[in-house]
């Protein structure tokens, strides 16, 4: 059973058997938003990208993102760049996936992140939404759904940290501008 997700709102990683899971997929999804014109509707393409900026004592230590698609310990990995959003009509278009028992100890938190490379606003996106699955059984475990649009450019989507001796993940939906994730560090950091 999946949670929906509200700004703020943080979830254990725990499995129901008391368990923790040892993978997880981020996967993002979008569309864009289709605009009315002289001759109809029409959409233009929107290449959002989606990075997981790996964090010990609050401090940078590594990044995920299209350029560099496998962290430096191996334990996250994205899946590629999707240039236009939509093709899984509801599905990731891009994934970011973690393996959470070859993560260094030293990294205590990953934050995710998805900007608007393009520069376009999210105005111009509809049906975003940034989802944790188990990736090994592919069940949803939440859902956070970016609502509305906004004159804005990028979101610090969600975080996964550590909690106790396990992890949880926080949904965060703070907008930002920014086409890259170093764009967004000064936003980000506030969430550490």
């Amino acid at each position: 059973m999946s949670v929906n997700l509200t700004k703020g709102q943080a979830i254990s990683l725990e499995k129901k058997d008391g368990a923790s899971l040892t993978a997880v997929r981020m996967g993002l999804g979008w569309q864009a938003a289709k605009r009315r014109g002289l001759f109809g509707s029409r959409t233009r393409e929107i290449d959002l990208d989606a990075s997981a900026v790996l964090f010990a004592e609050k401090q940078p230590v590594d990044v995920v993102f299209f350029r560099h698609l496998v962290s430096d310990d191996g334990s996250v990995r994205h899946t590629g760049d999707n240039l236009v959003g939509g093709v899984g009509q509801g599905g990731d278009d891009e994934a970011i996936l973690v393996d959470l028992q070859r993560i260094p100890v030293h990294i205590d938190q990953i934050v995710f992140t998805v900007n608007s490379f393009t520069g376009q606003t999210f105005q111009e996106v509809e049906n975003a939404f940034c989802r944790l699955v188990d990736e090994t059984n592919g069940q949803e475990l939440a859902r956070y759904t970016l609502n509305g649009g906004g004159e804005y450019t990028a979101q610090i989507m969600a975080k996964v940290h550590r909690s106790g001796s396990g992890w949880a993940m926080t949904a965060l939906g703070s907008p930002a501008n920014g086409r890259t994730f170093q764009d967004l560090m000064p936003a980000i950091l506030p969430h550490l």
